[in-house]
């Protein structure tokens, strides 16, 4: 039984606009929305689900709406800013023309731990960064989506690491080294660069090491969680049962149909999920017309209308269409 930890599955974040977000990642990011669907713990508000063409592990960004949440303001003890993968240096090139044609916040490109990354924001100040996989190795990078504009060259193709901000740093540094079993591989200043599995940029995890500034408070722009890979159902069990002996708050097994999880609090405020690789979104629509209607997972179908009556609706008929700039 396979029970290593595989790398980043996905990063799920708060955004005060469905609708805005939705033109966010895919005219702009060039991102597929596999799945419009709602919040298994709150049917009020949606979970949408952005990844490469085929929906694969380690590519998933998901954003929730949460109806009249307040902005959420920036600090530490929070996960801080999401990466996505880029073929090359020169496809950052090819971005930082872009945001600038597009008016996208965005930093110059800059370097650390060896690879070049460029930083940027959408809307709520939600904060992203693009990575360069030119000097990368380790995890394999997903498949951009086909029906997006941006040339396959230069195009996101899945997570990279996540930059998780703490006050403390050996309560999650504890975590991730003799819990998970991440390797701790370099720091440039406050940055510290723990890794995975195969490593690489799909498998790592920046810790900040921020006791200076305030506590991050949860709301709009900021990120809900993280989530790593397990192989499957019997691995994800093995890490229920590891993280019950120890005295972190968890909440046992839950079935989210697309995947199985488990839910931790991993170091203050800084919720970490374990999502098994399958099923995958195509248990309750086709891969073709993926993302264009309200899916709904076999235990919330008998509340479609109630649901369709609570969410703000938007349309969506176009997720499959071809982008054009």
């Amino acid at each position: 039984m396979d029970t290593t930890i595989r790398g980043v599955h996905h990063v799920t974040a708060m955004t005060s606009s469905a609708t805005k977000i939705y033109r966010f990642f895919t005219d702009i990011l060039g991102m597929r929305l596999i799945k419009k669907t709602v919040n298994q713990d709150d049917i009020e508000t949606y979970h949408l689900y952005f990844t490469d063409e085929h929906g694969s592990a380690g590519t998933d960004m998901t954003f929730f709406d949460f109806p009249n949440q307040p902005k959420g303001t920036k600090g530490t003890d929070t996960i801080a800013r999401t990466s996505f993968r880029v073929p090359s240096d020169t496809a950052l090139e090819y971005w930082l023309a872009r945001f600038e044609k597009y008016q996208i916040t965005h930093s110059e490109i800059k370097e650390r731990f060896g690879k070049k990354y460029l930083e940027f924001e959408d809307f709520d100040e939600q904060a992203y960064q693009l990575i360069s996989d030119e000097k990368n190795s380790g995890v394999p990078a997903g498949v951009p989506w086909k029906n997006s504009s941006i040339p396959t060259d230069v195009a996101i193709t899945g997570l990279g690491p996540v930059i998780v901000r703490v006050s403390d740093l050996e309560p999650i540094r504890t975590v991730l080294l003799a819990l998970l079993g991440f390797k701790e591989t370099e720091q440039v200043d406050d940055f510290y660069l723990f890794e995975v599995s195969a490593g690489g940029n799909g498998a790592s995890i920046i810790v900040e090491h921020r006791a200076d500034l305030p506590k991050a408070i949860e709301g709009y722009g900021n990120v809900h969680h993280l989530a790593l890979r397990v192989a499957d159902h019997e691995a994800l069990q093995f890490w229920i049962n590891k993280i019950s002996q120890t005295s972190l708050p968890s909440s046992g097994f839950v079935d989210r149909f697309y995947f199985e999880s488990e839910y931790f609090l991993a170091s203050t405020h800084v919720l970490f999920e374990l999502a098994t690789d399958g099923p995958g979104f195509f248990g309750d629509e086709p891969a073709e017309t993926a993302g264009e209607i309200l899916a709904l997972p076999p235990l919330l179908e008998a509340k479609r209308k109630e649901i369709e009556a609570y969410v703000r609706p938007f349309d969506t008929r176009d997720a499959n269409q071809k982008r054009v700039d």
